[in-house]
């Protein structure tokens, strides 16, 4: 491969859609500092057990069941709300002032006396996000045309770098308040950290009235005359004007629910999108269990909130965003599904340095620096190519169901199945070397399925340096 060839997806990331997107992805990956990180150190602190703590991961599942009513949120506009700021927008608002509420809730539990109640909030700021979600992903998709194959692979990196951004830098200004109050002396050290986090979901609400939203009057105007079209066949050919009958109702259920997914299996066939599903699935199963139950692990063998802060947020924020930037241009370059296989397997044999790391004696911070480093490189590589993957097959009349049913089967794996992550591990001992080989097997179902995809997608499965192309849609 030519300079050449890797200069036009390079400059793609200068383009002025992409500070845009990078805000997107940021919305979306904060709320995983307040239910991931953020939470499972409040319930370790107030003495709940590793069990308890992955247990409490199950909220994460509602990210895999997001898509049953991401066509509700593709169809239904907002009163007033949606003529002034657009439809994705106008949800995006309701559901970050959810967060903001549930976030003053937290502030006045104490998981010890509330563990309940603190986790049924915790359900709320789940939901509200994987609801976010769909909304999210799909403004982020529409901000690129269909036909901009390499613009929509950088809009993936850039939405992956922002959600590490959310994730990681959000984690990293988590622990180091609640390492301060901590040292304080303050005894409801997170109650006030879940206050300072409300500032931070309150600024970037404000940037985003900075992101255009100019298609939403356009996709409401395609998903009439697919509903109307639906009307005529279930009224017999005649023109139904309004939803207030059976027909119309009869249609607008049909458009809203059934359609986005059978054009799904309609536009790849039904065994080639079974097959698809499956992969999506299976394939960050092992990432999942290691990412559950990292932070955990990391204090459980010395390391202080500090280090933690320190090494797997802000050098783990970093690297993100260097790797998943080379993830970008590596799927433009090198093809999706190619790159996918390479990713994964990279992924795997990655989860073997924290074998190595539990298996030290001494806890040593250069090794635990290197860890992180690669394994949030390959995670960030495999991550952004998996986007990509999954926004180039979306039909964009139904952009929020279909990325919400690809992106909540893909969760689905990491969250109901991940939930047991801390049961593994109490379940082997506490052997977490032999924890983290596990997690580096569970990859390989994946890759199989991936080498039966491999010359079967038609555009997205080129593995020389032709330029990706979306799925006809």
């Amino acid at each position: 491969m030519t300079a050449a060839a890797a200069r036009p997806s390079l400059a793609t990331y200068l383009d002025r859609r992409m500070p845009r997107i990078l805000l997107l992805g940021a919305i979306s990956g904060f709320p995983w500092v307040l239910i991931g990180s953020a939470l499972s150190l409040w319930l370790k602190d107030d003495g709940m057990s590793r069990s308890t703590i992955g247990w409490a991961g199950l909220i994460f599942s509602v990210y895999a069941f997001n898509f049953w009513w991401a066509p509700l949120i593709d169809r239904i506009r907002i009163p007033w709300l949606t003529e002034r700021v657009g439809q994705r927008k106008a949800w995006i608002f309701v559901l970050q002032a959810i967060i903001l509420l549930m976030l003053l809730a937290w502030s006045t539990l104490v998981p010890a006396q509330s563990l309940a109640l603190v986790i049924g909030v915790g359900l709320v700021i789940a939901i509200a996000s994987a609801s976010q979600d769909i909304t999210v992903d799909a403004l982020r998709i529409e901000q690129v045309d269909r036909d901009e194959s390499a613009a929509m692979a950088a809009g993936a990196a850039v939405a992956v770098v922002g959600w590490w951004t959310g994730y990681k830098l959000g984690g990293l200004i988590a622990l180091l308040i609640d390492g301060a109050l901590e040292a304080r002396g303050l005894a409801n050290h997170w109650q006030l950290t879940f206050l300072a986090l409300a500032v931070l979901v309150v600024l970037m609400n404000v940037l985003l009235l900075l992101v255009p939203e100019a298609s939403w009057r356009e996709r409401r105007d395609r998903q009439a005359e697919d509903e109307q079209r639906l009307a005529k066949t279930v009224g017999g050919g005649k023109r139904v004007e309004s939803a207030s009958g059976v027909g119309g109702i009869a249609a607008w259920f049909a458009s809203t629910i059934a359609s986005p997914i059978t054009s799904f299996f309609r536009n790849n066939g039904t065994a080639l999108a079974v097959a698809i599903l499956a992969f999506v699935f299976l394939f960050k199963i092992g990432e999942a269990f290691v990412g559950k139950m990292s932070i955990v692990f990391y204090d459980d063998i010395g390391f202080s909130k500090a280090d933690i802060g320190l090494y797997s947020k802000g050098l783990g924020w970093i690297t993100t965003i260097v790797f998943t930037l080379i993830g970008g241009w590596f799927a433009v370059t090198r093809g999706v599904v190619k790159a996918l296989l390479l990713a994964g397997i990279a992924m795997a044999a990655t989860n073997l340095l924290f074998s190595f790391m539990a298996w030290q004696e001494v806890p040593s911070t250069l090794l635990f620096a290197v860890a992180v480093v690669v394994d949030d490189a390959t995670a960030a590589i495999a991550t952004v190519i998996f986007v990509t993957f999954i926004s180039l097959m979306v039909d964009r009349t139904y952009t929020a169901t279909q990325y919400a049913l690809l992106a909540s089967i893909g969760t689905a794996g990491r969250t109901v199945v991940a939930a047991s992550s801390g049961a593994l591990v109490d379940g082997l001992g506490g052997d977490w070397g032999l924890f983290f080989v596990l997690t580096a097997l569970m990859v390989l179902p994946s890759l199989l399925l991936l080498l039966y995809l491999r010359k079967r997608l038609p555009g997205t499965a080129v593995d020389n340096d032709a330029t990706l192309q979306p799925n006809p849609v």
